[in-house]
């Protein structure tokens, strides 16, 4: 292969851009941190409270104001980079959330942690979605398979691993920083995750530049606005007055954003989200799938980060250590995944969603006969098998997604389906993690947490259910 083929910055017609191993490296790195820093501050949360003086609302505005500006922002993130160019938004936005991060553990107060936190997110809405774009146009074949293969383990194993590695920071008070560490240890990464982009990331944008939809921009952030906001502030709020007119602009919102992008489409112009994307069956019933995978996956995280260190009484180090078998078995069950889909096809995702189901009701065994000693050993069991049927899931699921997608609308598709999972997790957080607080008072932190675990079943159920209208095989 020539040095033409494996400049980063070469572009030529006849010789695609090619994401080299560092390259791909790379880009998975940038896809960590977004991921990591949604759910790392779960353990972090009552350090923050106490060294801020911050109020349960305000604490919440800390992980909703970083989760719904990522989520808003996102599908336009991914336009940007198709229009602009993948490598240099990967870049600014990379660069954008080392600042911010920076930003985040310098906070001298609450109000200044939240904004430093809506930034953040923005941050990772203009980097994250130039990972899979650059992913569906620099591989093909089975470097792309294997690509998205580790996209998806490398997105299941961060947001596990980030709640575990809030716990080790936070103990640690690294340098007497506290909580702040776990915004702080970003930025080395960045600096070097930039580096390394820099060096080996290919450029890559669509061959058709298409044009911001402003009107669809500024109806999607309504919309996902009106229904996130209130959803995740609204418990810690005592659901005040303007929640309910929020959540009831929500459907008009959804539809005239349809509405507009549809019409768009068929006048020839370029709407933000393409109706004829969700023509494609693939994208169409995997977003379907991949909500109430989401909700499931970040209520659960929520959820026991909570009755592990309030109910439980462990440290924030035991409470992130109790979830390690399942960050474990997920990375190396997800690695096996391209090889069982290419043998037994998108059946592997309805395996996944009955192992999970087993491994969920273990846990639930677990609470009822060792409450309130439940630890690493108590969990073990059914956190490592959960793990191996979720692993058996998120990666295929993505890559079921993108599978139809023309490369040239690379950034739009990896936005809506990153938009669709962000969204997913925001509402976990929002109606499992509500569902569970508001159930403690009465019932107790044990029945409480085997209540919404039962819950999260007939989540899994649900997705279960629909993997069998997932196409049998994958192009």
């Amino acid at each position: 292969m020539t040095e033409t083929l494996t400049s980063p910055t070469t572009r030529s017609p006849v010789a695609p851009p090619v994401l080299g191993g560092l390259g791909l490296f790379t880009v998975l790195l940038g896809a960590a941190l977004p991921l990591i820093d949604f759910f790392i501050v779960n353990v972090a949360l009552p350090t923050i409270g106490r060294d801020l003086h911050a109020s349960e609302t305000v604490l919440e505005l800390v992980v909703a104001g970083y989760g719904v500006s990522y989520a808003v922002l996102l599908v336009l993130g991914g336009r940007l980079g198709d229009l602009f160019g993948r490598r240099e938004f990967f870049l600014g936005g990379m660069a954008a959330f080392g600042l911010t991060s920076l930003a985040c553990g310098l906070a001298p107060s609450a109000w200044t942690l939240v904004a430093a936190r809506v930034a953040q997110g923005a941050a990772a809405a203009a980097m994250l979605p130039q990972v899979l774009a650059t992913i569906q146009s620099a591989t093909e074949g089975p470097r792309r398979a294997k690509a998205m293969g580790l996209y998806g383990a490398t997105a299941g194993l961060s947001m596990v691993a980030g709640q575990i590695l809030g716990g080790v920071l936070v103990a640690a008070d690294i340098a007497g920083t506290g909580w702040r560490s776990v915004f702080l240890v970003n930025v080395p990464v960045v600096v070097v995750g930039l580096f390394l982009a820099a060096r080996a990331v290919p450029e890559t944008r669509s061959q058709r530049p298409e044009p911001v939809d402003g009107p669809g921009t500024v109806l999607l952030a309504v919309s996902l606005l009106t229904l996130l906001v209130p959803l995740t502030e609204g418990r810690a709020a005592g659901w005040p007055l303007w929640t309910w007119p929020a959540l009831a602009a929500f459907p008009f919102a959804a539809w005239a954003f349809y509405a507009v992008e549809r019409r768009a489409d068929r006048q020839g112009r370029t709407p933000l989200v393409p109706p004829s994307l969700f023509a494609l069956t693939s994208l169409r019933r995997g977003l379907v799938m991949i909500v109430p995978f989401s909700i499931g996956f970040s209520g659960f995280m929520f959820v026991i980060a909570v009755a592990l260190q309030r109910g439980a009484g462990l440290g924030p180090v035991p409470a992130g250590l109790a979830l390690a078998p399942m960050a474990v078995v997920f990375f190396a069950v997800s690695l096996c995944g391209p090889r069982l889909v290419a043998r037994y096809g998108t059946r592997v995702v309805t395996a996944g969603g009955l192992i999970q189901a087993v491994g969920v009701i273990l846990i639930v065994l677990a609470a009822l006969r060792s409450w309130p000693d439940l630890g690493v050993l108590e969990l073990l069991p059914g956190a490592a098998v959960a793990g191996a049927g979720q692993a058996l899931q998120l990666p295929v699921l993505f890559r079921i997604i993108l599978s139809e997608v023309p490369p040239t609308r690379a950034g739009v598709g990896g936005g809506v389906m990153i938009t669709t999972q962000q969204s997913g997790l925001a509402l976990g957080v929002a109606t499992l993690g509500s569902l569970f607080l508001a159930l403690v008072p009465g019932w107790g932190m044990r029945d409480a947490l085997v209540t919404t675990l039962l819950v999260q079943l007939a989540g899994v159920a649900l997705t279960t259910a629909l993997s069998l209208r997932l196409p049998r095989s994958i192009s």
